[in-house]
């Protein structure tokens, strides 16, 4: 089993970074870091131009997660994937037989996140594994 985790650098994905590093080390599970790198566009010079952008902006922005989870001993993968973060997650947790999705949320409303299709979103409708969302900001007393 494993505990995946979508990570982009955004601030709730940096909380829920601590997070899923928790996690994995009270289950003493493998860290499967994600970045859903589908480029906009459909063809030509310009979309693998941005494709190779994104997909290399990924894979800076995983590189720290990585040496957090070396840092807490947490032994961890990492998939730069070609497809949208949601689908990227969902696609990861099957092929590592993940235990829980974690992602970090942006504070919208439910009815922002529906119009807007948020990722967090996304997934809390076709995961058939949990989806822990972590909240950007730590509430009070934390």
């Amino acid at each position: 089993m494993s505990v995946v985790l979508g990570y982009d650098e955004s601030p709730g994905a940096e909380r829920a970074l601590h997070v899923a590093l928790e996690v994995a080390t009270a289950f003493g599970e493998p860290l499967v870091l994600v970045y859903g790198a589908a480029a906009p566009g459909a063809t030509g010079e310009e979309y693998r131009a941005h494709r190779e952008a994104v997909r290399e902006a990924g894979r800076s922005a995983l590189s720290r997660a990585v040496a957090a989870a070396d840092e807490a001993g947490v032994p961890s993968t990492v998939e730069v994937a070609d497809a949208k973060p949601a689908q990227a997650l969902l696609d990861a947790a099957e092929r590592h037989g993940a235990r829980v999705i974690i992602v970090g949320s942006w504070g919208d409303s439910p009815i922002r996140g529906a119009l807007l299709g948020s990722t967090p979103h996304k997934l809390l409708h076709l995961s058939p594994i949990p989806v822990l969302c972590v909240p950007t900001e730590q509430a009070s007393g934390d």
